[in-house]
C-alpha cells in the first residue's frame, strides 16, 4: 500500500456512490480535503486481522477478499467490490480488524481518520446519517453470516455424528451378509450328508424338538462370565470327543453360543443311529449359524432404522421426547452382538460381569445405545490384534448410583490429553480414521439423561466410568 496523488475526478467518484446521493457537494468536498488517497497492488493487504482500526476506508476502484483464520484453518468470508465503505464508522465501537482484507486486483481507496467524525457531524448531518446506515447494514450482514456459520456447524456436527453411528451397524450388516453367503455354500453338502442317513420321522421330530427348544428358549450366553463359558466349552469338547466327532472347534463355539449343554446333545444322540450322529450334528450347526447370522443382520438393520428415524429428535437435543424405564443390559447386549465380528477379528477377550438385579432407569434406549457403541468401538480400535487385548464391562450399584465400567488393557491415554477427550472433533486417530465426535456424543447423551462420565487411564488400563443417579 502506498500514498498516491489524489485524482482530479475524485469528487465525481464519490458522487457516484449510492450512499452519497443525498449528500451535498460541499460535504463531499470536505471529505476529499480531509482524507488521504492510497493505491493497492494485487495481493496487498487492505487490512490485517488484529490491527487497530482508526480510519474509515472508502474503496473507489478494485475489489478485495476477506478471510479469517480459525483453529489453524483459513476460511474465505467473501469478496467486496468498489464502491464500498468499510473500516470504523461514526458511532461504531469497532477497535480492531477481525479478519484479513487482501486486494484481488489493483485498487484505490480513501481513508478518513475517526478524529474527523465530530467535525463531520457539524459539517453534514446527511453524510453522518448515510454512514450510520452503512454501519447498521454491515452489522445485519455479519449477524446473518454468523447465524449461517452456527447452522452449518450444527449441521456438520450432526452429519458427522450420524455417519459415525451408522458406520458400525452398516459394517456389521456387510460382514454378516458376506459370512452368510459363504456359510450357505456348505449347506447343500451337509444337508446331503444328513439326508443319506435315512433317519426315520420320529427321530427327526426328536432332533427338531431339541433344536427349536434351544432356539426359542435360548439364554443369552454373553451374560456368562469368562470362567463359566470356558467350563461349558470344556464340557462340550469332552462330549464331542466321546462321540468321535472331529474338527469340532467351530461347532463347539456355535453350540455354546446357543446354550447347548451335553444333556441336550445326549437327547439327539439317543434318538439317532451312531452313523447318523455326526452328519446331523453338523447340519444342526449349519442351521444355528445361519440363524445367528440372520439375527446379527436383523440387529444391525434395526439399529440403522432406529438411527434414521431418530435424526429429528437427535437434532433437537433440548426437546423432551418420551423416556421409558429400560434395562441397560439389553442395549449393551445388542451392541455386543452387533460388534461380535470385531471381537473375533482381533481376537479380543470379553469379560462381562453384570448385576442383573439392578433397577431399570428412565432413558431413551436408542441414545444410550450410541453411548455403548462409541465406548466399545473406541476400546476395540486401540487394542492389538495379537490375541492379547481384553475388554471388561461391569455393571453394579454404588451407593445411590447405577454404574457401568468399560475397561480395556490398551496403551492408555496420555496425561496431557485426558482432559480433552470429550471435546468435539478432538481425536488421536489418523486422518480418515476418526471424526472426533464419538466421546462428544457420549458426553452430551449422558448429560441429557442426568448421567456423568469420567475416565481413568494409565498404560495397560483405561476405564470409562458411567454413573446414573437412581
Amino acid at each position: 500500500m502506498q500514498a498516491c496523488q489524489k485524482p482530479e475526478n475524485l469528487l465525481a467518484q464519490l458522487q457516484a456512490f449510492d450512499i452519497f446521493k443525498n449528500v451535498p457537494t460541499e460535504a463531499l468536498e470536505w471529505l476529499v480535503e480531509k482524507s488521504n488517497f492510497f493505491c493497492l497492488e494485487k495481493d496487498d493487504y487492505f487490512f490485517r486481522s488484529g490491527e487497530e482500526v482508526n480510519e474509515m476506508q472508502i474503496l473507489l476502484t478494485g475489489s478485495y477478499l476477506v478471510s479469517r483464520t480459525h483453529e489453524g484453518k483459513q476460511r474465505e468470508l467473501g469478496v467486496w467490490d468498489a464502491p464500498y465503505v468499510t473500516g470504523v464508522l461514526p458511532f461504531s465501537r469497532m477497535t480492531h480488524a477481525g479478519a484479513d482484507g487482501i486486494a484481488l486486483e489493483s485498487a484505490t481507496f480513501l481513508t478518513l481518520s475517526k478524529d474527523c467524525f465530530t467535525e463531520m457531524v457539524n459539517v453534514s448531518y446527511d453524510m453522518t446519517q448515510a454512514l450510520v446506515a452503512v454501519m447498521t447494514e454491515r452489522v445485519r450482514d455479519f449477524q446473518q453470516m454468523r447465524l449461517m456459520d452456527e447452522k452449518l456447524m450444527a449441521l456438520g456436527k450432526m452429519s458427522a455424528g450420524l455417519a459415525h453411528e451408522l458406520n458400525n451397524p452398516a459394517s456389521a450388516m456387510v460382514r454378516s451378509s458376506q459370512e452368510l453367503h459363504k456359510h450357505l455354500s456348505n449347506s447343500p453338502e451337509r444337508f446331503k450328508d444328513a439326508m443319506t442317513m435315512r433317519v426315520n420321522g420320529e427321530d427327526i421330530d426328536t432332533v427338531n424338538k431339541v433344536l427349536f427348544e434351544r432356539i426359542t428358549t435360548r439364554v443369552d450366553t454373553q451374560e456368562l462370565s469368562l470362567m463359566e463359558r470356558e467350563e461349558r466349552m470344556d464340557d462340550l469338547v469332552d462330549w464331542f470327543e466321546d462321540h468321535n466327532i472331529e474338527d469340532s472347534d467351530e461347532a463347539i463355539e456355535t453350540f455354546v453360543d446357543w446354550d447347548f449343554r451335553p444333556e441336550h446333545l445326549d437327547l439327539i444322540a439317543e434318538a439317532l443311529p451312531e452313523a447318523a450322529l455326526a452328519p446331523i450334528i453338523w447340519w444342526i450347526e449349519t442351521s444355528l449359524t445361519t440363524e445367528g447370522l440372520v439375527e446379527e443382520i436383523q440387529t444391525a438393520s434395526s439399529r440403522i432404522a432406529e438411527l434414521v428415524s431418530s435424526i429429528k429428535s437427535y437434532s433437537h437435543m433440548d426437546s423432551d421426547p418420551s423416556m421409558e424405564f429400560i434395562d441397560i443390559h439389553k442395549g449393551i447386549t445388542s451392541t455386543l452382538t452387533m460388534m461380535k465380528f470385531r471381537f473375533k477379528k482381533k481376537r479380543i477377550e470379553l469379560d462381562k460381569t453384570c448385576d442383573l438385579n439392578l433397577p431399570h432407569i428412565k432413558a431413551l434406549e436408542g441414545e444410550l445405545n450410541q453411548v455403548w457403541t462409541n465406548l466399545i468401538s473406541n476400546a476395540l480400535d486401540v487394542l492389538p490384534d495379537d490375541g492379547s487385548g481384553k475388554i471388561t464391562i461391569r455393571t453394579y450399584q454404588q451407593r445411590n448410583n447405577l454404574c457401568i465400567d468399560f475397561t480395556d488393557n490398551g496403551p492408555g491415554i496420555p496425561d496431557d490429553i485426558q482432559s480433552r477427550v470429550f471435546e468435539p472433533f478432538f481425536t488421536t486417530k489418523g486422518i480418515g480414521e476418526g471424526t472426533g465426535m464419538g466421546l462428544d456424543i457420549v458426553r452430551r447423551v449422558l448429560q441429557r439423561h442426568g448421567g456423568a462420565i469420567s475416565v481413568e487411564s494409565v498404560p495397560g488400563r483405561t476405564c470409562f466410568l458411567i454413573c446414573f443417579p437412581m
